[in-house]
């Protein structure tokens, strides 16, 4: 899966907690949940859906890491990288 399509997977899994939220509207390098404006409870369930859709568990240690979309883009496509690699 190329960069592109993660970011289309990511905005659409976003979008099934936020149907508002417009995948070109976002920037990558601004804080996601600020942008988008997510409580805690959407953004745990944000990452649940990552994880169903993706196969990919992301520790609550790691959260912090993510605020951004390309951080976040970033994360999972090394764990995809890392995935593929074993």
């Amino acid at each position: 899966m190329n960069r592109n399509q993660l970011r289309d997977l990511v905005i659409a899994t976003l979008q099934n907690i936020a149907p508002e939220v417009g995948g070109d509207t976002l920037r990558d390098d601004l804080p996601l949940r600020r942008q988008v404006d997510l409580d805690s409870m959407d953004w745990l369930n944000f990452l649940l859906g990552l994880n169903k859709r993706l196969g990919i568990e992301i520790p609550e240690k790691d959260y912090a890491r993510l605020t951004t979309l390309a951080a976040l883009l970033d994360y999972l496509q090394h764990e995809l990288t890392e995935r593929s690699a074993s």
